[in-house]
Parts: C-alpha cells; sequence; structure tokens
C-alpha cells in the first residue's frame, strides 16, 4: 500500500518567527476522509518554552465559532531538546467538517517550520494533494514483490 496514494498532503502553516504567540493553520475540509494527522516541525526553541499542539472545528470554514477538541501533545522544553523536532497529533472521526491545528506556543520563544496535514482513510483512491505539495513521487523496487 502507498501512503503517497492513500491520503493527502497539504502545507496548513508557513513557517513562523521566534515568537510566545498561538499559530493556527488553515482549516482541512474533512469530506470524503476519516482522519487527519497534524504535524508541526520546530526550529529554534528557547528553553522553558511550552508547546501544545491542539485542534479545533468547525461546520464551516472559518475560525469564528470553532470548537477546541479536547487534549493534544505538550511538551515543555530543556535547553535544546526541542529544536527541529516535530509535535503529531491524529485526530479521527472530527464531528465537524472542517479541522484546523493550532499550536501553543508560551513561556518562551519558538519558532516553527511549518505544520503539515496528512488526511487518511479517503473514500476516494487515489488521492490527489493539495497545491502547497509542488512535487512527489513513489519510487517500486522491481526486485521487490
Amino acid at each position: 500500500m502507498s501512503l503517497l496514494k492513500n491520503t493527502k498532503i497539504t502545507v496548513v502553516a508557513a513557517a513562523a518567527a521566534a515568537a510566545q504567540t498561538d499559530l493556527a493553520s488553515s482549516f482541512v475540509d474533512m469530506y470524503g476522509f476519516d482522519g487527519v494527522l497534524f504535524v508541526a516541525l520546530t526550529g529554534d526553541v528557547s528553553d522553558t518554552s511550552a508547546l501544545a499542539l491542539k485542534a479545533s472545528q468547525n461546520t464551516v470554514n472559518n475560525p469564528s465559532g470553532a470548537a477546541e477538541l479536547v487534549g493534544g501533545p505538550t511538551f515543555t522544553a530543556g535547553a535544546t531538546n526541542a529544536d527541529n523536532k516535530a509535535l503529531v497529533l491524529d485526530v479521527y472521526k472530527p464531528r465537524e467538517r472542517y479541522v484546523r491545528a493550532v499550536l501553543k506556543r508560551g513561556t518562551a520563544n519558538a519558532a516553527v517550520s511549518g505544520i503539515l496535514a496528512i488526511q487518511y482513510s479517503g473514500r476516494r483512491m487515489p488521492t490527489e494533494h493539495d497545491a502547497s505539495v509542488i512535487a512527489s513521487a513513489l519510487l517500486n523496487d522491481p526486485n521487490e514483490a
């Protein structure tokens, strides 16, 4: 099975400079998909920075009135243990059609390299990636069955 052909990948938030403000991604439309895996990539994270990857959902593609989902990974950074790492949150069968990630950054500055959304369990295959993915390829080794 190819993940490339069975998922939809979208860059939902671009890199963000070091700050202590929340970084909200764009919404993904969950129509035709069972779940979405958000991957927040960190950059340079200051000691004691508190990070939390959350998700919110809405019936429309609009942050106004979006409801935050309970849970998500949290991490308090040490001197260098959060630099160039990832926080991952899987939202399976959300109640509403539109879902987004929110990376909460507090206590000390944290740079972000971006946030990806990987939608899975689509009802139609193969899937098409978002326009934010400029190239992809599936390699098949002819020696493998």
